[in-house]
């Protein structure tokens, strides 16, 4: 994962993922302690890099490995 330049936070949010299916921009703010827009930023570079999808729409967003 480090070769993808994945930060820390990433890192452990994947490690999440793993473990529980799935992750929402809530669950990642509360493991990292991100604000809202932080937490959005990490998850939306995981998306562009490929390693997370997001599935459902706005409010709904729920992440999962790709």
């Amino acid at each position: 994962m480090r070769k993808l330049g994945l930060n820390e936070r990433q890192i452990k949010a994947v490690m999440y993922v793993k473990e529980k299916g799935k992750i929402t921009n809530k669950e990642y703010r509360e493991i990292t302690g991100l604000s809202d827009e932080g937490a959005r930023i990490d998850l939306n570079n995981l998306v562009e890099k490929g390693v997370l999808l997001p599935k459902g729409r706005g409010r709904n967003v729920h992440y999962v490995l790709k």
